[in-house]
């Protein structure tokens, strides 16, 4: 998996790639930006879902591949969805994807059209063919991340509820279900109103958790609101890891914020989105990529017992985070 020590003389407990941004503009001839996009080890290499903002204004989800997780190929393309059918069963848009290997399937979750923004869900076991599930929830929905095993013999989601536009409010949900179809037991995992202000409008779920023994390890966003817009930063959590509804700790200050200027200039500046994670358990390595600035795609890099003492060294919850614990 991709790794750059950390440079000499930082303290950050999260640093970037020096080689940012790994993926810039008009990365195939259909595409303008390619950004919050998702990857994961796949046969000796690694394979990820893109977010690609074509010419024409919106957004759909690409194929890429790499042989180190830094040099993508991308397909210029997008994926080709059929139903459960055999139906050809494209989306009007797609956005943010998140993908996630659960037993022997690649589950993809992005922002689709379904009379507003709501939560699409497909698989694959091989990414040739692609196959669209029922939408697991009504509009409106967006951060949708599966957790990368059954809890307690439920798949388990974390979503974000929003509106028909930007959003300016949002807290992190939770929702079960036997089969991917039927979704319920929801529950409020965490709010927006923690410590500081860098996640006071909103947040959302980010990468898939990564399971360790001091919980399931969640990145996720949070959006302060400032005179010149929204600015999105990076934070992280430990929850539970047979009851993944209850917080055991959150990060007070992000992990990063956009300083970079790759991060605070483009198409949507101040923007640090993280949608993935590679780690590697005997090294405690973990690469997390992000969208920066809903233009690049870009890489960072923390070791986990850091950052886990990190987090509960300087850990702040909400008011009313766990208030749905059962």
């Amino acid at each position: 998996m991709p790794w750059q020590d950390r440079p000499e003389g930082s303290s950050e407990v999260v640093w970037r790639h020096q080689g940012n941004p790994l993926i810039g503009w008009n990365p195939t001839p259909s595409t303008a930006r390619i950004f919050n996009s998702s990857v994961a080890a796949y046969q000796g290499e690694f394979i990820g879902i893109f977010r690609a903002d074509h010419r024409d204004g919106r957004a759909r989800i690409h194929l890429g591949k790499s042989p180190d997780g830094l040099n993508w190929t991308i397909e210029d393309e997008p994926i080709r969805w059929v139903d459960e059918a055999g139906n050809p069963y494209q989306p009007n848009y797609a956005y943010d994807p998140r993908l996630v290997k659960i037993e022997d399937t690649y589950y993809i979750i992005w922002c689709t059209d379904f009379s507003g923004a709501a939560l699409g869900l497909g698989k694959t076991k091989d990414f040739k063919t692609f196959v669209r599930l029922e939408n697991p929830y009504i509009p409106y929905n967006r951060n949708g991340v599966l957790f990368p095993r059954k809890i307690n013999g439920n798949y388990v989601m974390l979503c974000r509820p929003s509106d028909g536009g930007h959003t300016p409010f949002g807290d992190i949900f939770l929702s079960e279900s036997p089969d991917l179809i039927y979704w319920g037991r929801h529950r409020k995992v965490m709010s927006s109103n923690a410590g500081g202000w860098w996640q006071a409008t909103k947040i959302g779920a980010g990468a898939v958790p990564i399971e360790t023994t001091e919980g399931w390890l969640l990145f996720y966003h949070g959006v302060s609101w400032t005179c010149n817009g929204f600015v999105y930063s990076m934070g992280a959590a430990l929850l539970d890891l047979e009851c993944p509804s209850k917080v055991l700790y959150r990060t007070r200050d992000y992990l990063l914020t956009p300083e970079a200027s790759y991060e605070t200039m483009g198409f949507v500046p101040n923007v640090v989105f993280p949608c993935a994670t590679l780690h590697d358990s005997d090294t405690g390595r973990i690469a997390i990529y992000y969208g920066a600035a809903d233009t690049y795609l870009a890489l960072a890099y923390c070791k986990v017992d850091e950052l886990i003492r990190h987090i509960k060294n300087n850990s702040e919850l909400a008011a009313n985070d766990n208030e749905d614990y059962r």
